[in-house]
């Protein structure tokens, strides 16, 4: 099993070399432009946040899966786990903002011991669009978690799934051995109690990110190809498929130096920009919260301790009018959501 970058004790555990990584070599040489370079070239630096739409809540690193290209450097290892006492904080905040989507993310965030409180009380609030973003194994790993499919049917929770691919092979290569038969169990047993079946009104959604050091297709013709493989082999329904460009951090960052795959990579992603893309990348209208309630800009921030450019940074001293307006922390990273036709935790952004 792949350990955690954290559990090897890896140099790219520290979130600052794998910054030092992103600014030197070919971007202070002036071989590849920085990205706040890029975006001047059309007016759109610096980046600047509007009203918060989106509250992206981390509830914990741990995880039942170590999957290769993994950003959160989640693992059954990793002990990082939100407090009640900053979920608290949190329903605060989603209580008194205008904020349409609540996002649980992890980590599996169905491993925090407090994740079904916290869902049914955030349930109590009302907001338009509840997600949370389940690995699908989770829901087979234990007995406990096997109700899940009906614990999120009756708050209605938006459930948002990895998938790597509709074959075993390349599914069980990025994520481990038993992962696609575990996902295709957790996936029938979503559609058994109505998720992503048509006129239900149970929201699934899909996620894949590439296998490789390479940029996702376009998203509609996935998604017709998953949905066609699904039915076809499996009678699985889903609503829809997100592509996600893997970033150059944490985990995948380790795989693209080990494999000698960094620098074309990054050239693929630069030469892949789309300066459409940057008026609707996530960190725009998003928060995202860390395990310990600090704030970031977006979830891939987060795992690079880029916290929020504002006075307030900590979920506890939220105050709106000092967050909205504030500058957005960039760095080369930054290129993954604005390739091709853009990505965010939402899919293609154009």
């Amino acid at each position: 099993m792949i350990k955690s970058l954290h559990k090897r004790q890896s140099e790219l555990a520290n979130s600052q070399k794998q910054l030092e990584i992103l600014s030197n070599g070919i971007f202070q040489n002036g071989d590849l432009p920085k990205f706040k370079d890029k975006i001047a070239e059309t007016g759109q630096f610096p980046l600047t946040a509007k009203k918060l739409e989106i509250l992206q809540i981390n509830v914990g690193y741990m995880c039942n899966q170590v999957c290769e290209h993994c950003h959160v450097d989640a693992g059954p290892d990793r002990k990082e786990i939100m407090t009640r006492e900053t979920m608290l904080q949190c329903l605060e905040v989603i209580k008194n903002t205008g904020a349409h989507t609540l996002d649980l993310t992890g980590g599996a965030p169905e491993m925090n011991p407090d994740f079904r409180w916290f869902v049914e009380e955030a349930s109590k609030i009302g907001v338009k669009d509840f997600i949370v973003r389940s690995n699908l194994t989770i829901i087979r790993s234990n007995k406990k978690y096997y109700d899940l499919p009906e614990f999120f049917k009756k708050h209605n929770i938006h459930v948002i799934s990895s998938m790597p691919h509709w074959t075993k092979g390349k599914t069980d290569k990025q994520r481990g051995d038993g992962v696609f038969d575990k996902s295709i169990s957790a996936l029938k047993a979503l559609n058994a109690v109505g998720y992503g079946m048509p006129d239900s009104g149970l929201q699934l959604d899909l996620v894949y990110n590439p296998s490789g050091a390479f940029l996702p297709g376009n998203q509609a013709s996935m998604e017709k190809d998953f949905k066609s493989a699904l039915i076809d082999e499996f009678g699985i329904h889903f609503n829809n498929l997100f592509t996600i460009t893997n970033l150059p951090i944490s985990r995948f960052l380790d795989y693209l130096i080990a494999s000698e795959n960094y620098e074309d990579y990054m050239y693929a992603l630069v030469e892949a920009y789309n300066p459409a893309t940057v008026k609707n990348v996530m960190c725009i209208n998003t928060l995202s919260v860390s395990w310990d309630g600090f704030l970031y800009d977006c979830d891939f921030n987060q795992m690079l301790n880029l916290p929020v450019n504002s006075k307030v940074k900590h979920i506890s001293e939220y105050n709106e009018s000092l967050l909205e307006g504030r500058k957005i922390m960039i760095s080369q990273h930054c290129y993954g959501c604005t390739a091709g036709a853009g990505s965010s935790c939402q899919g293609s952004v154009t």
